[in-house]
């Protein structure tokens, strides 16, 4: 059972989150929902298309000008206040690596912090067990924030991936964050060059095995452009196939910027896994 706020989640159910940049230059929409009325309104149309989650971040995970934790807050807070009060059954989580911004948004309602950067800052985990919120623990690498992987290499990627994501998901329980609302994963891009997340997501079901849910956050990022030479607009049916790849490899929870679209495949996987039954199911029957 995966609980996140107020919604659980059984062991075969997928979980969308939908991304909200709070930044004016994110790699995917170059600002789009920077501002407060576009933003709100993105988050409205994600849970009607199907997100449960709703992952807001202050901070473009590539390089670019420096934001500091007083700026990351101030893009962060008061829209998580907002969206707290509007929509109060969505899971919200706040994309940071930083304490302090953690702490910030937990006392705004976020129920879930999702730590893009690997425990980089380790009193991350210790704010979400002073709120009892959700920790989402990822494998970077090592790599600092906003830097880019350069020669990277790994004797076993996925043995690594196993060894941080799980010593950290270790150390929030210990620290008391409730362990139905620990997540690992594995870190697409971060700290890895494409063959390095292709192996991560061929190999995916070693993460499912150790029993803490998985969460991948695959949408439009450099592996798929690379694995395929598109461009970011032109990603998405590579992504999509990877979602459907994870999906059916066990995967949990998914970060989308497309959520109708990752919906639709996460349902047509989960119905030939033979977890959800057709919608409609006529044919050959009349």
């Amino acid at each position: 059972m995966l609980r996140l706020g107020t919604r659980e989640f059984g062991t075969h159910e997928p979980v969308i989150m939908a991304i909200v940049n709070r930044t004016p230059d994110s790699f995917y929409d170059q600002g789009a929902t920077f501002r407060d009325e576009p933003a709100l309104a993105r988050v409205e149309q994600a849970v009607a298309e199907g997100a449960a989650i709703i992952d807001i971040g202050g901070v473009k995970a590539g390089p670019g000008d420096e934001v500091t934790a007083e700026e990351e807050a101030r893009r962060t807070v008061g829209f998580v206040a907002e969206v707290r009060r509007r929509f109060p059954d969505v899971v919200i989580s706040v994309d940071t690596w930083r304490a302090d911004v953690g702490a910030a948004v937990c006392e705004a309602g976020a129920d879930l912090l999702n730590d893009a950067w690997g425990g980089v800052d380790p009193g991350l985990a210790e704010v979400a067990a002073r709120y009892g919120v959700g920790l989402v623990c990822t494998h970077a690498g090592g790599a600092e924030p906003r830097t880019r992987p350069h020669r990277v290499t790994y004797d076993d990627v996925m043995a690594d991936i196993l060894r941080v994501t799980v010593g950290l998901a270790e150390r929030a329980l210990s620290l008391g964050v409730p362990r139905e609302s620990i997540m690992i994963d594995p870190g697409h891009d971060f700290g890895k060059n494409t063959r390095h997340s292709l192996e991560a997501t061929r190999r995916l079901g070693e993460m499912v095995s150790t029993g803490w849910p998985v969460l991948v956050s695959l949408s439009n990022k450099d592996f798929v452009g690379e694995t395929l030479d598109k461009p970011v607009k032109e990603r998405v049916v590579g992504t999509l196939a990877t979602t459907a790849v994870s999906a059916w490899l066990g995967a949990q929870v998914y970060r989308v910027h497309e959520v109708a679209e990752t919906r639709q495949v996460l349902e047509m996987v989960a119905s030939i896994a033979g977890h959800r039954a057709p919608a409609v199911a006529r044919r050959g029957l009349a």
